[in-house]
């Protein structure tokens, strides 16, 4: 019998050996080929603009707390580390982190800022003048895998010697002796599971544990943890057990934000404490150890009594291991968790997130953003989204109880075409419908500026004076139907002025404006300031007709606002590498597609419509010598509210409708442009500039017919005409003054 059975018994022995072998080659493999590459492993970091300091900068008090508590800034009695703040009144006394930038570094100090009648005053670190100080970047986010993972590395070495010794007092006391697993662990796990009758207990070492987060799932199966012993040991073979330890202490999964996976001992120092992992307190050191056996379980934030016993016993082990004095644990357990209880800033900007992740993956792979560790360094202004956000909230609730409007918002350096803030519904913290970028509406007003700039680009036919006809007309349409629009108050205003037809939106004027120049003249026009996708070539085109975002008409304005010049909208600057290189910037970029001397023109007439046409309620909110210019929209039943405008420094596109698209009873006025009015009244510092380029100069007119006047002649007015286009027939009121000093001193005056 043994005869016969010895040949089939040696094949199966031979066929399992080799069965046996292929395995672990095939797991060999599987560690030698990624496991370098997962020690590295990086989500993309998003940062927000970092906020610059100087002697004379605008900065209020207020604004100036809430960036350093979204920084995480602790408040301290005396700064003796970095990350920590001391206030009295408008002193600030801080710790700056120090952070590496694009091309250089910040460095870590200890400063004094002194803030006073919204500037900064004064600013000193170690008795000497500060110039120019940078604070470290909010991080307002990170594009993750789909497993949500997040991490900061740390190397072994910046690791304080107690808390590597107290991770392996408790998780793994004869790591440095076994050969990736213990036979001791496996035997009290064995029994254990014996008595339960099914997988219970793993006995797993540090190595283990990271073989399992590496490669395995997380199941309880005994095939499972054959595998986990084997590739233990393998890797164990491969690499040294500082590599393995360093890997395990930024792999460790250490709790959840959200979506947001918190893993490795750097970012849970940073997101429990608020400070790096070197200047961790004994009694913190002790609570991330003890948190790893159950991060949920041992959560101090949620869990703060479970937490502290946790800690406690941890103290004990690291006693009873002769790795802190007895004296020394009772100190630690006397002290507070210690916990970070500043504001939480990271991933709660999904709006702006998303213009982020959209520009990134024109240009990388989604492996690229979720592995490689790259920093991305943007124009987000947190302090500007504050301001935004709250005034959407104040109008919105004010108009809507119930909840049923929705607003978006879209702001923007018109100077740079920077995107510093944006809005993408009444819900800020809700990652869903992007209506600053997805929602498509009807525009309204909101595109008739395009219709006058096309005009006022032929001085030789139009300027500001010349008549229109605001009078009713019929359209026939390709359907054999008839479009014929009408007035919002449904009357016919009969022969105006250009720049009144603008400023008080009149619908009859500038439709037969459109047509007589030409509904071609106008899409041309609206491409060159920077719209994209379908633009229909119809009549009603020149009342809003189409569909645009609240991100497109900024784009729109951001050409007008800056004369002209068409340039990208830009929400980052830079992006570099995990070790700090830089892999790609985003200058500013411009070309001009306009006339300077028509958007100049415009800039009168988008002036007048705030100050004496439908966009005049913006200075309820703001100083009457402010100045700023923009433009209202609504369109059919009120559906939409629109209002885009800017001053010398901001330029803001806000729209409210209904996600269903029903009606709303909001016109741009009584909408839209409380939300941007309000924002601009607390956030905008600078009024806009009026600035006559070459080729351009004042005359009076007659405001009611559009003839040449004077000063001190009835109806007359100081008006910029492009030279040669200025009216041919003339008043029978004689001049009597300087017109040059006349506008400038009509401006000074507040004079639209």
């Amino acid at each position: 019998m043994w005869a016969k059975t010895r040949r089939p018994l040696l094949k199966f022995v031979i066929a399992a050996m080799l069965g046996f072998a292929l395995v672990m080659v095939y797991l060999d493999v599987k560690i030698t080929a990624t496991f370098t590459d997962k020690m590295w492993e990086l989500p993309a970091k998003v940062y927000a603009r970092p906020l610059e300091l100087f002697v004379g900068a605008n900065l209020s008090t207020e604004d100036f707390a809430y960036e350093l508590d979204v920084l995480g800034y602790r408040k301290v009695t005396t700064v003796r580390a970095p990350g920590q703040l001391r206030r009295q009144g408008n002193t600030f006394e801080l710790y700056t982190r120090g952070f590496a930038f694009p091309g250089e570094r910040e460095p870590a100090r200890r400063v004094q800022i002194v803030l006073g009648g919204d500037k900064v005053r004064s600013m000193n670190s170690g008795g000497s003048r500060v110039d120019l100080l940078r604070l470290d970047p909010v991080q307002i986010g990170g594009i993750y895998p789909s497993h949500g993972e997040d991490r900061i590395l740390v190397r072994l070495e910046q690791v304080p010697d107690t808390l590597r010794q107290a991770l392996l007092a408790v998780e793994d006391q004869n790591f440095y002796q076994h050969w990736g697993f213990s036979i001791t662990g496996i035997v009290r796990a064995a029994l254990s599971n014996f008595k339960s009758g099914s997988v219970v207990a793993g006995g797993s070492t540090i190595t283990q544990q990271l073989v399992k987060n590496y490669y395995l799932t997380p199941e309880r199966t005994y095939i499972r943890k054959l595998t986990e012993l084997l590739m233990a040991i393998l890797l164990d073979f491969h690499y040294s057990k500082e590599q393995i330890l360093e890997s395990y202490m930024n792999e460790v999964y250490l709790g959840q934000e959200g979506p947001r996976a918190i893993h490795g001992l750097g970012l849970a120092s940073r997101h429990y404490f608020g400070t790096s992992l070197e200047q961790l307190g004994l009694h913190q050191q002790a609570l991330l150890v003890g948190m790893i056996k159950g991060p949920s379980l041992y959560n101090p934030l949620r869990n703060p009594e479970r937490a502290r016993e946790r800690r406690n016993l941890v103290l004990d082990v690291m006693v009873e291991q002769e790795v802190i004095s007895s004296e020394h644990a009772t100190v630690a357990k006397a002290m507070p968790l210690g916990l970070n209880k500043q504001t939480r800033i990271r991933d709660t900007f999904p709006a702006y997130l998303d213009l982020v992740r959209r520009q990134l993956r024109q240009e990388y792979r989604e492996e690229d953003l979720t592995t490689l560790g790259l920093n991305i360094f943007t124009s987000f202004d947190p302090i500007l989204q504050r301001k935004v956000e709250r005034s959407a909230s104040t109008v919105l609730e004010q108009l809507d109880k119930g909840g049923d409007l929705e607003s978006a918002t879209v702001v923007t350096r018109f100077d740079t075409g920077d995107v510093v803030a944006l809005v993408g519904g009444r819900k800020v913290r809700y990652a869903g419908f992007n209506r600053a970028i997805d929602a498509k509406r009807p525009a309204g007003s909101l595109l008739k500026p395009a219709v006058y700039l096309a005009a006022l680009e032929q001085p030789r036919r139009y300027s500001l004076a010349t008549p229109l006809e605001d009078t009713a007309l019929e359209i026939a349409e390709p359907d054999g139907g008839t479009w014929s629009p009408r007035n919002f108050d449904r009357q016919e205003h009969g022969k105006v002025l250009l720049h009144r037809a603008l400023a008080q939106s009149y619908n009859l004027a500038t439709a037969r404006l459109g047509m007589d120049l030409g509904i071609d003249n106008v899409v041309d026009m609206l491409q060159r300031l920077g719209l994209e996708g379908d633009i229909p070539a119809v009549p009603a085109l020149t009342l809003g007709a189409g569909a645009y975002s609240p991100l497109d008409m900024a784009v729109m304005y951001q050409s007008i606002a800056a004369g002209g010049f068409r340039m990208p909208l830009r929400s980052i600057r830079d992006i570099v590498d995990a070790n700090g290189e830089p892999l790609r910037r985003y200058p500013l970029e411009y070309d001009r597609t306009v006339s300077l001397q028509a958007v100049h023109l415009l800039h009168y007439a988008l002036r007048e419509v705030v100050r004496e046409g439908t966009g005049r309620g913006v200075y309820r909110y703001l100083n009457d010598d402010f100045a700023v210019a923009g433009k209202t929209g609504t369109t059919n039943d009120g559906r939409d509210s629109w209002f885009a405008g800017f001053s010398g420094d901001l330029l803001a596109v806000t729209w409210i409708g209904r996600d269903d698209n029903g009606g709303t009873g909001l016109t741009g006025s009584s909408g839209a442009l409380k939300v941007w009015a309000h924002f601009m009244a607390r956030a905008s510092q600078r009024p806009l500039g009026y600035r006559m380029p070459d080729q351009v100069a004042p005359q009076w007119i007659d405001d009611s017919n559009g003839y040449l006047s004077a000063e001190g002649c009835p109806d007359a007015r100081l008006m910029p005409f492009i030279k040669g286009s200025e009216p041919k027939r003339r008043t029978n009121c004689s001049p009597r003054s300087n017109g040059i000093k006349d506008w400038f001193q009509s401006l000074f005056s507040g004079d639209s």
